[in-house]
């Protein structure tokens, strides 16, 4: 399967128009951003869980990173309540439920190899803190490896952003709205940014909240490769 896989172009999902798509598990659906591959893929991926559902044990052979955005993610290493951040390196494995349903944001087959941390990071615990040199920006700070770096970041009404991007960037919004080349991106809009083309965005009028990750887009045929190995 093959679902915006030109890194190269800009790419826009309004990701809750889309329709949900069953996963071999009963109970769990999905909403496909990216896509290389088919249960065993790199993928970004909105995924629901119904109350009560799971996903049978499994190992990350190509690491798992999500964002918590609504409900209570649970497994053995403990419950993660909406704005909570988790990174399974590749090797874990874990038994993933939900005793009253849950959404999450889900990256998988992105780690750099030699990334073994894991972290889990519950919503209570983080704090936002202003970003030197980024009037009208808070930010909490999620995962750096390499060139890699994964933030949260909070950006006041009609704030203008502009991000260098080296390497690659990607942007959640968790609320509010900003404006990005022409396009309103709202709750649940994912934008994916070639390296080399920098984001220049304003917050909306409430302001917005935005999950970001930046410089782990320049070896991505290299990630492709690794998976057929």
């Amino acid at each position: 399967m093959h679902v915006n896989v030109d890194f190269s172009q800009r790419v826009v999902v309004h990701s809750s128009e889309e329709p949900w798509v069953a996963s071999p598990m009963a109970g769990v659906d999905r909403r496909m951003l990216d896509r290389v591959g088919d249960e065993v893929a790199r993928a970004t991926t909105i995924v629901r869980y119904a109350p009560k559902s799971y996903f049978s044990p499994h190992t990350h052979g190509g690491g798992e990173e999500f964002l918590v955005l609504e409900g209570v993610f649970s497994d053995e290493h403990g419950d993660f309540p909406a704005g909570s951040y988790v990174r399974n390196p590749r090797g874990s494995r874990h038994t993933p439920f939900s005793d009253d349903g849950c959404t999450i944001f889900v990256k998988l087959w992105q780690f750099d190899p030699a990334d073994q941390s894991h972290v889990r990071l519950a919503a209570p615990t983080l704090r936002y803190a202003p970003v030197v040199n980024r009037e009208g920006v808070t930010a909490v700070p999620l995962h750096t490896f390499g060139d890699e770096v994964v933030r949260l970041e909070s950006w006041d009404a009609l704030t203008p952003v502009l991000i260098e991007n080296p390497s690659g960037l990607e942007l959640l919004v968790l609320d509010g709205t900003l404006s990005e080349e022409g396009d309103l991106l709202e709750a649940e809009s994912w934008l994916r940014l070639p390296a080399g083309r920098g984001l220049e965005a304003v917050a909306g009028p409430a302001g917005c909240t935005v999950w970001i990750k930046t410089g782990h887009l320049a070896d991505v045929d290299a990630q492709i490769a690794g998976m057929a190995l």
